[in-house]
């Protein structure tokens, strides 16, 4: 095994022909298992001893590098699939902040409350400056530096916790995508997922040691909370809402017309527009408007609200079924910070009671993870588009039971929800029950000390950051360097001041992403576990030569399947089928094994009148394992690719909605003369042919048309009401004639005339958007929001006849290149 097996730790291979460097290697990583072990405060004898080599072995043997059979095909896929997911995961991060700042913006624009000043101030926010400045990029020396402060950061987990706990709301965002995406960027990586939750554990231990308000620990809106929500959008947690509570919510959503609502007050309202729509008028006895409590008496709303109460518990109680059948397929994470917070909660306040802790970690689980996943489904990659009215109502009517169930209800606010208090009361010990059972997982700190010893053996630990994620974070640790690190000759004040005054923040064009090496200044690389180690653990020569044995013989079967058709393994003769092979490599092995088998043997370890009966007993179960581990390969797989795809969906969608939210910028800025004539612009509507100009009077753009049976397909026509056998011959034509305006016209084939036409603006689409309407109702079709809003940003931003310079130079450009 040997070689490759360790490879996959980070240590150098073994050259070909040199078995007793590989044995040396083996022995290094079988060291670093014993350390782990010893410094766990492990019982002593050998059967201890001999499950920690093995243990270790078992765990390299996953993740064999030298093997070519289905296991390790599937293993190779999985690596680079989960490798693709945190990368996009951080794009995705990045996107969603954008948006989000934007989303803020646009919403005030539409309301009309920004000036031109600030209109250029969200110009600057995504634009580009300039060709590049050679002085913002760090030179070698700085480059080592920063590979050490980073070093120090990752594997020291409390100097990033005690900065969590420093920073603003408004500096939290970028802090959180270099720790979530960056440091700990790896989501699927044992050491950095470990460091990552270290660090959780030191930033919620110290938030429960200063807190006051204990009841709103984990439910008020701080740097803290905000730091848990991004931690359960990363892979593992997308990968889990996406499971269990996909299929859920979409089976819901498909009712359209099923209206749950129970609040008296908005009951009666929608009771008076309906019988005003039927009759024409108001009978004398209604009046257009009530308080809530005359709304909450009136008996024909009190008729209404019944049946849908019985029929919302029912759903609800769906829900909370399938969330506690769940509890084994909840990341580790997200359960490991459940324990974190029970422990913290029963150390805080001894006398709390059961119900009170569970409530605690209700406040996580549920608030910030469960929960904004369902009332926001489209956000979290569960559906293709925002949920219709009725059924988005239902969802955040369930959420809001949910979170009453995991917290002590208070209706004080909201007396409407005072009738689902059956539910809650019902559930009540179902739910501590689950809370309590989030939290039995074990602790990571024995794997964890393991991985320390294996990243001070690794000569290529490699961190891929942007500029602009370095010197922010230098920045943070300057302004907070007091507290970080109190002493001068603290090593992160060492490296602040050896790298000098920080670097203004670079442009997104100057923002590359590097590879920065990350090594320990202070920490002696180990070049030799075994001589380190090996005395300190009592683990012999014989310990190893038996684990290195039984693994080679593992690696055998698995390249020569055939070897193990009989019911009981024969060592002899796998080994020597694999000396006589064609394959250089197996010959070696097979050569190694039948002179380990030997001195084993010589040692009294193994006895071939048995047929070396302990060495294939324990060999059949390594295989067993191996076996089992391939059908969780290949299911874990299938999940991911699945995830993996909503995540780029995901992405298209951002892409799209900030693409949308620029063009809208840029014409506002054109239309209200803030438009600098410094750059070439496109907004849509906006033509730009070379030289800068100020476009006042742009062309009319278009008409381009489109077949009903292609917008339908495409899922910009979401319901119409144009007869089948027609809808061949009917087509639409859109024209741009000012910027964000459009004029959409459909037609039957043969006539002149349109059949209608209606003239839209880019703000009253986005403001539809802003209030979460998806559909635009047209007479003959309903078009949806978002997939039109795509469309024509499509048709006449980026496909207009324009030098890709060109569109890449615009003022608003592609901020994620």
């Amino acid at each position: 095994m040997v070689g490759g097996m360790v490879q996959s730790y980070g240590y150098p291979g073994a050259t070909a022909g040199s078995a007793g460097t590989t044995s040396q290697i083996v022995s290094r990583a079988v060291a670093a298992a014993a350390a782990n072990n010893h410094h766990s405060g492990r019982k002593g004898g050998r059967t201890s001893k001999r499950y920690s080599v093995s243990a270790f072995y078992s765990m390299a043997a996953e993740q064999d590098n030298e093997v070519e059979d289905e296991l390790a095909q599937a293993q190779r896929r999985l690596r680079d699939l989960k490798s693709k997911i945190s990368a996009q995961s951080k794009k995705n991060f990045v996107l969603e902040r954008d948006v989000r700042y934007l989303d803020s913006r646009i919403a005030l624009l539409i309301q009309n409350r920004i000036a031109l000043s600030e209109q250029n101030e969200m110009v600057a926010h995504f634009e580009e400056h300039g060709e590049g400045d050679s002085d913002s990029y760090p030179d070698d020396r700085k480059i080592q530096l920063f590979g050490n402060l980073f070093f120090i950061l990752q594997s020291e987990p409390r100097h990033i916790a005690t900065l969590c706990r420093l920073v603003n709301l408004a500096e939290i965002d970028t802090l959180l995508q270099t720790v979530m995406f960056t440091l700990y960027g790896n989501q699927y990586e044992s050491r950095e997922e470990h460091l990552l939750l270290t660090m959780f554990q030191n930033v919620l231990a110290a938030q429960f040691e200063t807190s006051t308000e204990f009841g709103s620990l984990l439910r008020a809106n701080t740097p803290v909370s905000r730091m848990m929500t991004t931690y359960t959008r990363r892979g593992p947690g997308q990968a889990y809402l996406k499971s269990v509570l996909s299929e859920k919510i979409n089976s819901l959503v498909e009712h359209k017309d099923l209206n749950l609502e129970i609040n008296p007050l908005k009951v009666y309202e929608q009771m008076v527009a309906q019988v005003e729509h039927d009759s024409g008028h108001l009978p004398p006895d209604m009046p257009r408007s009530v308080t809530p409590e005359i709304a909450a008496s009136n008996p024909n709303v009190q008729a209404i609200i019944q049946p849908r109460l019985k029929m919302l518990m029912e759903i609800a109680e769906s829900f909370l079924t399938t969330i506690i059948a769940s509890t084994n397929a909840v990341p580790y994470g997200i359960r490991w910070i459940c324990k974190q917070i029970r422990s913290l909660t029963k150390r805080k306040s001894p006398n709390a009671s059961e119900f009170s802790v569970c409530s605690m970690i209700g406040g996580f689980f549920f608030l910030r993870f469960i929960n904004p996943a369902i009332v926001t489904p489209r956000a979290y990659m569960l559906m293709d588009n925002v949920p219709n009215k009725h059924p988005r109502r239902t969802l955040t009517l369930i959420a809001k039971m949910l979170q009453n169930l995991a917290n002590r209800p208070s209706y004080a606010k909201e007396s409407y929800m005072l009738p689902t208090n059956p539910f809650v009361e019902a559930n009540k010990q179902r739910i501590n029950k689950f809370l309590n059972e989030l939290c039995e997982v074990s602790d990571f700190y024995e794997s964890l000390e393991m991985d320390q010893y294996m990243a001070l053996s690794k000569k290529d630990i490699v961190l891929n950051i942007t500029l602009n994620e370095i010197y922010n974070t230098q920045s943070l640790i300057l302004q907070h360097i007091d507290m970080l690190a109190p002493k001068e000759k603290d090593h992160i004040r060492v490296l602040v001041n050896e790298i000098g005054p920080t670097v203004t923040q670079v442009s997104r064009k100057e923002n590359k992403t590097i590879e920065l090496p990350l090594f320990s200044r202070w920490e002696v690389p180990i070049q030799d576990l075994t001589t380190a180690l090996m005395s300190e653990n009592n683990i012999t020569q014989n310990d190893i030569l038996y684990m290195e044995t039984k693994a080679i013989y593992v690696q055998l079967i698995r390249s020569l399947p055939h070897l193990a058709a009989s019911n009981v393994l024969d060592l002899d003769y796998i080994a020597e089928t694999a000396a006589t092979t064609k394959d250089p490599q197996l010959v070696r092995k097979g050569i190694k094994v039948k002179d380990m088998l030997r001195e084993l043997e010589d040692a009294g370890i193994i006895d071939h009148r048995d047929r070396y009966k302990l060495l294939v007993e324990e060999i059949t179960q390594e295989l067993t394992h191996l076996g089992n581990l391939k059908e969780k390969v290949v299911q874990e797989l299938e999940s991911l690719e699945s995830v993996y795809k909503t995540i780029l969906d995901h992405n298209t969608y951002l892409r799209s909605q900030l693409e949308s939210y620029k063009a809208y910028l840029q014409n506002v800025r054109i239309q209200s003369g803030g438009e600098k004539a410094t750059k070439n612009s496109v907004g849509i509507g906006v033509e730009v042919d070379g030289a800068p100009k100020r476009p006042k009077k742009a062309p009319t753009q278009g008409p381009v048309k489109f077949t009903h049976n292609q917008l339908e397909r495409d899922g910009v026509i979401s319901e119409s009401t144009v007869p089948e056998s027609r809808r061949p011959n009917i087509f639409f034509s859109i024209a741009a004639p000012l910027p964000g305006t459009f004029i959409i016209s459909m037609h039957f084939k043969g006539r002149e005339k349109a059949i209608l036409e209606m003239d839209l603006k880019l703000d009253d689409l986005l403001e539809k958007q802003q209030d979460n309407v998806e559909l635009l109702d047209l007479e003959y079709v309903r078009l949806n929001v978002s997939k039109i809003l795509n469309l024509l940003n499509k048709t006449f931003v980026t496909r207009q006849n324009l030098p890709r310079r060109t569109l890449t130079g615009t003022l608003f450009s592609c901020i994620t290149n």
